[in-house]
C-alpha cells in the first residue's frame, strides 16, 4: 500500500492486542495502532504487548480510554486521523462504532455475528466512500470464505453451476478435555452460549430456513480423530443469500469433542424459554467449564455435488491450527485465527479502496486465503507437522 495506515482498534482484550501485534509485524502494513478501552490500564496492558522489537519500522502502539456510549475529544482526534476502526467490542456497539466510522471517512470492519446489528451497519454503509466489512472473524469469517473458494473451484472443475451440499465446520477446542463437559473454555462464554440458543440459519433443498441449534448433530472424522458436529447460530454468514438457487444444502455447525453436546442438552432440559435463556446458560457452563491457555482451532470445508457427466464428486478442506508465536509473544489459536481474518480484509480493502458494505461472499477468496496474514495463522491439513 501507498502509505502506512493509521488503524484505531477498539477493544483491548485477547483479539484486539492480538490484531495491534500482526498489524505492526507484517511488512506489507507496518502499521501505527491504537488501541481504545473503557480501562486505561488494559488499553495500555494491550498496546504493551503488541510493542515488542518487529521486523517493520512500525511505529510505538499506544493506548486510550474510550467511553462506554458516544464519543469523546481524544477519541474524535484519533479517528479524524486514522484510516479504518477495527471493531473487537460487543457486538452490540457495531453501529455506533459504524457511525463514527462513517463521520470521520474511516474504513470500519467488524467480527459480530449478530444479525441485527450487521443488518443496522448495512444501512449505515449505504452511500459511505470508505468500506465497512462486515463478519471478518473466523466463523463467520474465515470459514464462509474457504467455503465460498471451494464452491467456485468445484463448480469450475465439475463444469456445472449448482452443487449439493456445501458444509463448513469450525470448533475452537482445548487440546485435552474431561468429563462431564469435555470442554474448554478458549473464547467468549457469552458467544458460546448465545450460538447454542439461538436458531441457525441454512439451506435445505434450495430454500432458506431457520433451524434449532444443536439439531442435526452427526460424527466428522479428521485426521483420523473424532468430533461431534451440530447447528449452531451465526455461522453461516451471507452466504445463504450470495448462493442462493445454487447449493441444495448449506450449513454451518460448530465442532466439539464427543459427550459435550449431550451434556448441554442436559442443561437446557432445566433452562425454560426465554429472552435470559442464553444468559442463564451462560452462567451454569462457567460454573462448571475451566479456562484453558493450551487451544487449537480445527476447520473443515467441503462441497459435493455430481460433474457435468454426472458423477459424484467431492472437494475437502482441513486446517489445524495451534498457538503460534509472533515477535516472541504467544498468541493462542483464537486469537490468531480471529485476528488474521479481519487483518487480511484490511489489508484487500485498504489496496483496493473498496467502498460500502463488503459481505463474505465478495471478499476475492484466493487472495484472502493466501494473503500473509492468514497465511501466518492458517496450517492447511496437508501441511500438518
Amino acid at each position: 500500500m501507498a502509505q502506512r495506515p493509521t488503524i484505531f482498534i477498539a477493544g483491548s482484550g485477547g483479539i484486539g492486542r492480538a490484531l495491534a501485534l500482526l498489524l505492526r509485524n507484517e511488512k506489507s502494513m507496518a502499521a501505527e495502532v491504537v488501541l481504545g478501552d473503557l480501562s486505561q490500564d488494559a488499553a495500555d496492558e494491550a498496546a504493551a504487548f503488541a510493542n515488542v522489537k518487529v521486523p517493520t519500522d512500525a511505529p510505538v502502539a499506544r493506548g486510550i480510554t474510550m467511553p462506554g456510549e458516544g464519543s469523546s475529544a481524544e477519541l474524535d482526534a484519533i479517528l479524524a486521523k486514522a484510516d479504518a476502526i477495527l471493531d473487537c467490542l460487543p457486538g452490540a456497539q457495531a453501529p455506533r462504532m459504524a457511525r463514527l466510522a462513517k463521520e470521520h471517512g474511516c474504513h470500519y470492519f467488524n467480527l459480530t455475528e449478530y444479525v441485527a446489528e450487521t443488518n443496522e451497519v448495512m444501512g449505515i454503509a449505504e452511500g459511505a466512500s470508505t468500506c465497512f466489512g462486515l463478519q471478518c472473524g473466523l466463523a463467520p469469517g474465515f470459514i464462509n470464505i474457504l467455503g465460498h473458494d471451494l464452491y467456485l473451484k468445484a463448480t469450475k472443475d465439475w463444469g456445472v453451476t449448482k452443487v449439493d451440499k456445501l458444509e463448513m465446520r469450525v470448533g475452537a477446542l482445548t487440546r485435552h478435555a474431561a468429563e462431564p463437559h469435555f470442554y474448554g473454555w478458549t473464547w467468549s462464554p457469552v458467544g458460546v452460549a448465545t450460538e447454542y440458543v439461538k436458531d441457525a440459519i441454512a439451506v435445505r433443498d434450495y430454500k432458506t430456513v431457520n433451524l434449532p441449534s444443536l439439531t442435526e448433530r452427526k460424527t466428522l472424522l479428521m485426521h483420523g480423530l473424532a468430533y461431534e458436529e451440530a447447528l449452531t447460530s451465526g455461522g453461516a454468514a451471507d452466504l445463504p443469500e450470495a448462493l442462493a438457487g445454487k447449493v441444495r444444502d448449506l450449513d454451518y455447525k460448530t465442532l466439539r469433542y464427543p459427550g459435550h453436546y449431550e451434556w448441554i442438552e442436559g442443561l437446557l432440559k432445566n433452562i425454560p424459554e426465554g429472552d435470559d435463556r442464553p444468559a442463564v446458560l451462560q452462567e451454569q457452563m462457567e460454573a462448571a467449564i475451566p479456562n484453558v491457555e493450551d487451544d487449537i482451532v480445527i476447520i473443515y470445508a467441503a462441497v459435493e455435488g455430481k460433474d457435468s457427466g454426472g458423477v459424484l464428486r467431492a472437494e475437502r478442506r482441513a486446517f489445524f491450527c495451534p498457538s503460534i508465536e509472533v515477535a516472541g509473544q504467544r498468541l493462542r489459536a483464537i486469537q490468531s485465527t480471529t485476528s488474521a481474518g479481519i487483518a487480511e480484509v484490511l489489508r484487500i480493502a485498504l489496496e483496493k479502496k473498496l467502498t460500502g458494505s463488503l459481505l463474505q461472499s465478495q471478499v476475492p477468496t484466493q487472495e484472502f486465503l493466501n494473503g500473509p496474514f492468514v497465511s501466518l495463522a492458517y496450517v492447511d491439513e496437508e501441511n500438518r507437522g
